[in-house]
């Protein structure tokens, strides 16, 4: 599958909020907005917004107490305010959902590649992100904003000479990109995602690497071409998500 694009004279046609195909929705971030976690940030993207707090905690997880390695761990969970949506939705309280499984995951891979896990040995670190608003593109937010935490914590630990070495191997983020109407798009909101013939969560670095890609197709299949299309466009816009990150906390 691969979608009309208009010859490069033309100037590429608007969405419905007005952007372009490649264009990103407004964005801005604010690093410790919670006085009791040790690193947190909100990320308003759109009109998506997501809290991530960092609590670390002096114990390991089971499966790794009797290793002799002796680095710490990182885990994430994932959650949406009853009042998030358009509609009510129940609070997890016994069990979580596949869904949130799914995403408890990505968050959690996309920020352990990133931490240097022996500089927290004996320690974990639970990075909590929560969907206070969404019009899609929550995973992605909440990615950007549980960095955006975890660059709060750091910083604060390396102030205090807690840490004698930035403890972040890279800047992480993620865009959802996808196939609507035919069209190739980056950062879908709400409206643009339920129509989507594939959608896409692309996580990465600054510097365009690849960490993960999660998603496929809602109908027919899509060709290769297509995909690393999709792909290479998620990766450029991570890079340009988090210079902003960067400009709006300083």
């Amino acid at each position: 599958m691969v979608s009309d694009r208009p010859p490069a004279d033309l100037p590429l046609p608007q969405r419905r909020d007005g952007r372009g195909l490649n264009a990103l929705r407004p964005m801005r971030l604010e690093r410790g907005v919670n006085r009791y976690a040790e690193g947190s940030a909100l990320v308003h993207w759109g009109d998506t917004q997501v809290l991530a707090t960092v609590s670390v905690e002096a114990r390991l997880p089971p499966h790794l107490r009797n290793r002799k390695q002796r680095a710490g761990w990182l885990t994430a969970e994932y959650g949406m305010l009853p009042r998030a949506t358009h509609d009510r939705v129940q609070r997890e309280r016994r069990a979580t959902s596949g869904r949130t499984q799914e995403i408890q995951r990505l968050i959690g891979r996309a920020l352990r590649s990133t931490v240097d896990l022996e500089a927290f040995a004996g320690r974990t670190l639970t990075v909590d992100c929560d969907v206070l608003q969404a019009d899609g593109g929550t995973r992605c937010a909440a990615v950007l904003a549980g960095y955006a935490a975890l660059h709060d914590l750091s910083d604060g630990l390396v102030r205090a000479g807690h840490l004698t070495e930035w403890p972040l191997r890279h800047e992480v983020s993620a865009v959802s990109v996808g196939l609507v109407d035919g069209r190739e798009l980056v950062d879908l909101d709400y409206d643009e995602d339920v129509r989507a013939e594939v959608d896409l969560a692309i996580v990465g670095t600054e510097t365009g690497a690849l960490i993960e890609v999660q998603g496929g197709t809602e109908g027919l299949p899509v060709d290769a071409e297509a995909y690393v299309r999709l792909v290479a466009l998620g990766l450029t816009a991570v890079a340009e998500t988090l210079t902003r990150a960067r400009a709006s906390w300083r």
